[in-house]
């Protein structure tokens, strides 16, 4: 249904190191005389999961309209576990990328691949441990003496919470890397389980009264579903990833105002979807799309000081194999300020 987040109920794509800077299908110019001349430009966005509803604002867009008023025609491409997304990205062969979650842009980066982002698609990271009615989990510290269970990727968030929390993994029980699905805690195996609020397909299973502990609210403030773009792109040819800017959150804002519209288009362009799993995951994602600081400072929205944060406790963590990144290499906060009003949400 939904996809996985870094640590979530499946594997993001891994960052590995590329070369290149050739944009495929995109010369260098300016995307907005492009559009004056009544020329299209042609995007690629490459994904690392299969698409639902978490591109339920670029479906919107392409079907309204929004990309073509913008001079955009914008392909999707779908992911998956043997996918490199940010390899497609960095080597030209796709113009815009996203992914889960803003650690592996910060790994791709500290091994010199030139990507920068530009834009974040959920305000807050859904990622979120999860406990029985009977095992309470408020805080960081009630991870205390339980057994936790977590997918392979999500190790390294479970070792930042702990680090945030003054925590190390001898105040656990134990630690079992699991798969995706929530079997493990329902049968008592694990204490503690870890995936997105998103997944609602696996989140229906949990009893009543069962226990929630965002990873955001116990100090481990991650961006889901970051945008990026090559360097080169951003430096040279701003204005038709501000065009792409300004389409999408008008693409997110007609789906937040126009739900039933938006679903439509969404199983019009993935007929295999399921309209009732769409709607359910769709009215969360739009939760994290549209939160409190996409109110105030418009769809895509980031805090700097949120990324330096992430920086500085990866670093603590020992994740960067080559020299920490700087937070000007890992994002770049011009295209959101050069499009800030189009941005705004009602």
């Amino acid at each position: 249904m939904l996809l996985a987040a870094c640590g979530g109920s499946q594997s993001p794509e891994a960052p590995a190191a590329a070369g290149g800077d050739e944009t495929s299908g995109s010369a260098e110019g300016d995307g907005a005389a492009a559009t004056d001349a009544g020329e299209t430009r042609e995007l690629t966005m490459q994904l690392g999961w299969i698409a639902s509803n978490n591109q339920l604002g670029e479906i919107v867009a392409q079907a309204e309209g929004f990309y073509a008023e913008e001079g955009i025609e914008l392909t999707i491409e779908p992911g998956g576990p043997n996918v490199d997304g940010v390899a497609l990205v960095a080597s030209g062969q796709a113009d815009i990328g996203q992914l889960s979650s803003s650690p592996s842009l910060m790994l791709a980066v500290s091994e010199g691949i030139p990507v920068k982002a530009f834009a974040t698609g959920a305000q807050e990271h859904p990622y979120t441990y999860f406990s029985m009615p009977e095992t309470p989990l408020d805080s960081a510290e009630d991870l205390a003496g339980l057994h936790v269970g977590t997918q392979a990727t999500g190790e390294i968030l479970l070792d930042a919470l702990l680090a945030a929390n003054d925590m190390s993994r001898d105040d656990l029980a134990d630690f079992t890397a699991i798969g995706a699905e929530i079997t493990p805690l329902l049968a008592e195996q694990v204490d503690v389980w870890t995936g997105w609020l998103t997944n609602t397909q696996q989140l229906n299973q949990l009893p009543e009264g069962h226990h929630q502990l965002r990873l955001w609210d116990a100090g481990v403030q991650l961006y889901a579903l970051p945008y990026y773009a090559r360097t080169d792109l951003i430096e040279n040819d701003p204005e038709v990833l501000e065009a792409f800017l300004r389409a999408t959150a008008k693409g997110w804002q007609f789906a937040q105002d126009n739900f039933d519209v938006a679903i439509d288009h969404l199983l019009a362009a993935y007929p295999n979807l399921e309209r009732e799993a769409e709607e359910e995951g769709a009215q969360v994602i739009l939760e994290y799309v549209m939160a409190e600081t996409a109110l105030a400072d418009g769809w895509g929205a980031m805090d700097p000081d949120v990324w330096q944060a992430q920086l500085d406790l990866w670093d603590e963590l020992g994740q960067f194999q080559g020299e920490k990144p700087a937070l000007e290499d890992i994002v770049t906060l011009e295209l959101l300020d050069t499009t800030a009003d189009a941005r705004q949400v009602r």
